[in-house]
């Protein structure tokens, strides 16, 4: 079977709700041993965890803010402890993404951006990778977007730390490339998912029409793109951005 992640321990961070459902479940079912990470609501994310388990897939449920440094270390040991060694990083977990002109942004919208797309990012490896190194094995994936490329308007924050983040993923796969960690990027368009019920009809009408595939994404997609770059028929590439949707960028 492709893509077979048998005996490999995955976390993917803000995996109870959306995209990052869909990456824990997609893992799981190729074989992985999942660690699902959530930080607020609960009852939701024990809800998400039995539709996990209810695919067939094998895991553990983990409360933890992502974006800070004591939660973090403490992710990374207790997933060790109750699944084993982490060989497979997802960052995913997300805040709100206000749009907003420059004048209506504030310092601390930004630094809540960067709070998930640099320091996220950067806790999550440093704390994955003396096991990877030990090994020589490893995956990191970072999930970022496609408003980096299309350069969006009034959303600076939000791109802001996303083109960080890809800067990131390229210093890492350069640096790690030695001892066999890959390091890479997948780049969802616009895929509606719980975040997106309340926005506006218009917009998502607009967006629509661009998308030259005629449909819109799905959560799905992206899982594939994730397990895909967590197999080892991806075992020779690293630093590269896989897109995902439907044609709105172009490498």
């Amino acid at each position: 079977m492709p893509f077979d992640l048998q005996g490999r321990v995955a976390l993917v961070t803000g995996s109870t709700t959306g995209l990052g459902r869909a990456i824990a479940i997609g893992l799981g079912r190729a074989g992985a041993k999942v660690a699902m990470n959530y930080f607020r609501n609960a009852e939701r994310a024990e809800r998400a965890f039995a539709d996990f388990q209810a695919q067939g897939c094998q895991g553990k449920l983990f409360r933890a803010d992502a974006s800070q440094e004591l939660d973090v270390d403490h992710l990374a040991r207790h997933v060790a402890e109750q699944l084993g060694p982490i060989d497979i990083l997802v960052v995913n977990a997300t805040p709100d993404q206000p749009l907003l002109p420059i004048e209506q942004y504030t310092w601390r919208h930004y630094e809540t951006m960067l709070d998930f797309f640099i320091k996220s990012p950067y806790l999550l490896t440093r704390a994955c990778l003396p096991h990877m190194k030990q090994q020589r094995h490893g995956r990191i994936i970072n999930i970022t977007s496609e408003v980096f490329d299309r350069g969006v308007g009034n959303f600076s924050a939000y791109v802001s730390a996303k083109g960080g983040q890809v800067g990131f993923t390229r210093s890492m796969a350069t640096e790690l490339a030695p001892f066999n960690i890959t390091v890479n990027q997948v780049a969802p368009g616009w895929i509606p998912v719980e975040r997106h019920a309340n926005d506006p009809q218009t917009e998502k009408d607009a967006y629509r029409a661009l998308i030259p595939m005629n449909r819109w994404g799905t959560p799905e997609d992206v899982a594939g793109a994730v397990v895909y770059f967590a197999s080892d028929e991806a075992g020779f590439v690293t630093g590269q951005c896989l897109s995902v949707n439907g044609g709105m960028t172009r490498a």
